[in-house]
């Protein structure tokens, strides 16, 4: 309970009016149902002639009397007053307006209390989803290297769809039900004391039977969840996948994977749902037996004509006026019992958000961060080393300058670190050791939104998004003018294919720009860098996709681009930077050689080895 406690304190701060509306309701719901209620007892009354006792107005505070006993002979004396006076007829009619009356107040209160929870509801799932997209936003790269994007899907679908069935549904019995019970155990208690001890011997065992078929349902619905993150992995895998899965055949092994995920998961849920379907009718039982326990004892009283304690028992209108009001705390009971059952299916899915919303950031705000708006040196590197997870050293001892205005390539085989290289200036990842500094400020020191201000991408997977062009041109770009997205898009030779769609530059360019090219692709991503004029621009494998054609525009488009900034760029392709001002070569790690495309092959070392392979 202290795990539910947590989350509502998260979550539902922000709906307390609607809380206490929801209590007020609630309270006078209860009120008016037990008032409807009590009407049956002179209803009976007057219909089975069941009172043949002559009642006459006794004054409240009478010595010697218990108020409860006043209470019942003033309401009878009103009643068989009026039934005097204008005929047992109309007073029949009047009670039964009176019930009418006090059940319409009751199920308006009722619907009012249930309008009021719904905002609560949808805003607590609303909350949740929007926490663990801004936590995806806000977390580094590496953290989604260690977690597989079906399982980050499936806590933001099947987890929060659990949140809302299990926790948030429950919220509206946790409220109402408590206080069903409280009013209506305080209407039991107050007319006989005997009798409630009774019921109160039951109470124990409803607890201890809530307790014992929901100790395992967090565990288990724990192992289902998880069991639905390896489901919608596999069909983000698919998805991306298809091609080759059709290549090689394999749709019918990829079935029978997907088939035993999905038998296992069918296996775990159909053990939670029986565990939890158990409820319902335990319960149910215990209910009825507590029922007649109080019937046989209660009519045992009625027929000895007095109460344990020698004092006058009630009469048969009342005591059925007490069963029923018994009868009626039994499913308030059931239901609080339900939403016992359904909290621990709901906290396994809320373990599974809280993992990554409470994932740390090892990529922190500085507390005083220091001024940057614009480049004006150099950016450099002393003594960089990075590994992952402690593991082996990605980056070991990196000393690099990178003036303003020059052309820097970092080339090197698969695996020497030049992406993680690149990375560690934007700080998608922090240097393990040593300092990366620009204009002679540390990174660290400066507003992660102000570092990434100064520096374009372009990536050799250009990232898209399932947008028109012009919104995609404009992306990170607030305001951004048609004239300035078409001037971007001409500059980085993307201006001519774009009119050629039908829609221009309103063309929706599907699921990461599956609609176009890979060269049309890769246009739109340098025009968008264009559009944003940063002062740094990172390369990462721009061209190694692309065709001859596709590369020839595209190089192109990056020549125009570069040209009046500070460039980095991993290559690939080495002719394409045979003109950088210095190429860094990176091998396991360490810088071994650097310099001018023609010292380096001079130098007759690790560059001129790479550039004869491609030359082959």
């Amino acid at each position: 309970m202290h795990d539910f406690i947590k989350m509502m304190r998260q979550y539902a701060s922000p709906y307390k009016p609607y809380l206490a509306g929801a209590v007020v309701l609630n309270i006078l719901s209860a009120i008016f149902n037990i008032f409807s209620f009590a009407v049956i007892v002179p209803l009976l009354n007057i219909l089975f002639k069941l009172d043949s006792v002559q009642y006459s107005f006794i004054p409240w505070g009478t010595e010697g009397m218990r108020f409860k006993d006043i209470l019942v002979n003033n309401a009878y004396w009103l009643v068989s007053d009026f039934s005097a006076q204008h005929g047992a007829v109309t007073a029949l009619l009047l009670l039964c307006a009176v019930m009418i009356l006090f059940t319409a107040l009751k199920t308006s209160c009722y619907f009012g209390s249930a309008a009021v929870m719904i905002p609560i509801r949808t805003g607590i799932v609303k909350d949740v989803r929007n926490r663990i997209y801004n936590k995806i936003l806000a977390l580094p790269i590496g953290f989604f290297s260690q977690e597989r994007k079906g399982d980050i899907i499936a806590r933001m679908s099947g987890d929060v769809a659990e949140v809302e069935t299990s926790i948030t549904a429950s919220i509206e019995m946790l409220i109402k039900d408590p206080i069903l019970i409280l009013f209506y155990f305080g209407i039991l208690l107050f007319m006989s004391p005997e009798m409630m001890l009774v019921i109160l011997l039951f109470v124990p065992a409803f607890v201890w039977v809530m307790g014992v078929i929901g100790k395992q349902l967090k565990r288990q619905s724990l192992e289902a969840q998880t069991l639905w993150s390896d489901t919608m992995s596999q069909v983000e895998e698919t998805l991306g996948g298809l091609r080759i899965i059709k290549a090689f055949n394999a749709e019918k092994k990829m079935s029978e994977r997907f088939e035993g995920v999905t038998d296992r998961m069918r296996r775990k849920v159909n053990r939670v749902n029986t565990r939890q379907a158990s409820a319902h009718p335990v319960s149910e039982f215990l209910g009825t037996v507590m029922i007649m326990a109080v019937l046989g004892f209660g009519g045992w009283l009625i027929i000895r004509g007095k109460g344990l304690f020698g004092s006058s028992f009630m009469d048969a209108s009342q005591f059925i006026f007490f069963m029923i009001i018994l009868y009626s705390v039994i499913e308030p009971i059931k239901e609080l019992s339900r939403a016992t059952y359904g909290i621990p299916k709901g906290l396994a899915s809320m373990e599974r958000i809280n993992r990554i919303l409470e994932a740390e950031n090892p990529i922190q705000e500085p507390e005083n961060p220091q001024e940057i708006s614009d480049f004006q040196d150099k950016i450099v590197f002393r003594n960089v080393s990075f590994s992952y997870d402690g593991g082996r050293r990605v980056l070991d001892g990196i000393d690099l300058e990178i003036p303003r205005g020059k052309m820097i390539a970092i080339v090197g085989e698969s695996g020497a670190g030049k992406s993680t290289l690149v990375d560690l200036i934007p700080r998608f990842y922090d240097a393990t050791e040593g300092s990366i500094s620009i204009d002679g400020k540390n990174v660290k020191d400066l507003r992660v939104k102000d570092l990434r201000a100064l520096m374009g991408n372009v990536n050799q997977d250009p990232i898209l998004f399932n947008d028109s062009i012009f919104n995609n041109i404009a992306f990170g770009v607030d305001g951004a003018t048609e004239e300035e997205v078409i001037a971007a898009a001409k500059i980085a030779n993307a201006h001519d294919f774009i009119l050629e769609k039908e829609e221009g530059y309103q063309t929706n360019i599907g699921d990461r720009g599956t609609k176009l090219s890979g060269g049309q692709r890769q246009r739109l991503s340098i025009a968008r860098a264009i559009l944003k004029n940063p002062p740094i621009l990172i390369l990462d494998e721009a061209t190694a996709s692309l065709d001859t054609e596709s590369e020839r525009l595209v190089q192109d488009a990056l020549d125009r681009l570069m040209s009046t900034r500070t460039t980095i760029a991993i290559a690939h392709r080495l002719s394409t930077i045979k003109n950088a001002d210095e190429i860094v070569v990176l091998h396991e790690g360490k810088v071994v050689e650097r310099g001018r495309h023609e010292d380096l092959i001079a130098l007759d070392g690790y560059y001129k080895k790479l550039n004869d392979m491609q030359a082959l």
